[in-house]
């Protein structure tokens, strides 16, 4: 009975140890995810939250969260990128519904529709796609103000038409009033690759460590059942 008993011991210790690798093998993964998405435009870092009952029951115990700062905004030569200066997310339509995004890399077709790169419609405020009533010779003549008022000019009298404002709500879908839009900048990620790097470090150096009490286990056991076969 000691001995069955110390078996189920060391066992248990070798489970906790590959338990442990796997939970910081997919931290290690959700570091690199950001790391990866640095230079993404409008990627959004993503937060591991690791739960009280992780040492317990593994990666089962693993989630994230959406760091919902705003990014790095930098200037664009194209009058159709948009970027969004405060917390929020664009509105699309996708084949399987709407969905929201930071990547304000849009253009037109030649219906005059704002489509983002994937030629999903931009949705306005009141959840139609917004159309323009001209499709200009430059995009130049397109405007987007700062509330997200999109306008065309007319090339007929030279004045500028409204098309609907650009719909931009927070994470739980409710509209924003002063979405804060930035026409003609783009809008990249909010990974702060420093802070990335100095995070993974005790991650990598949890796992080398279980890594060695995996070895020093299994070698235990090892010994364990060469004894009892050379006993009996």
């Amino acid at each position: 009975m000691k001995i069955n008993g110390g078996i189920r011991y060391v066992e248990k210790g070798i489970t906790a140890s590959l338990r442990a690798m796997h939970v910081q093998t997919e931290l290690i993964g959700m570091t690199n995810e950001n790391i990866n998405g640095f230079d993404k435009i409008g990627y959004q870092r993503k937060e591991p939250v690791v739960s009280s009952l992780t040492e317990f029951i593994g990666v089962h115990g693993l989630s994230q969260t959406i760091d919902d700062k705003v990014g790095r905004i930098a200037l664009s030569d194209n009058p159709l990128d948009i970027a969004i200066a405060t917390k929020g997310y664009f509105q699309t339509q996708t084949p399987d519904g709407v969905k929201l995004t930071r990547d304000g890399r849009f253009k037109i077709d030649k219906e005059g529709n704002l489509l983002t790169l994937e030629n999903h419609n931009v949705l306005a405020n009141t959840g139609m796609p917004i159309k323009l009533p001209y499709v200009p010779e430059k995009l130049s003549d397109i405007k987007v103000s700062e509330n997200g008022l999109v306008s065309v000019m007319n090339p007929e009298n030279g004045k500028l038409e409204k098309a609907g404002y650009i719909g931009v709500v927070d994470s739980n879908g409710m509209l924003l009033m002063e979405p804060q839009i930035k026409q003609g900048y783009n809008e990249y990620s909010n990974v702060a690759l420093q802070n990335e790097f100095i995070g993974m470090m005790p991650i990598i150096r949890n796992f080398e460590a279980n890594r060695q009490i995996f070895m020093i286990q299994n070698q235990n056991l090892q010994k364990v059942i060469s004894q009892l076969g050379s006993v009996s």
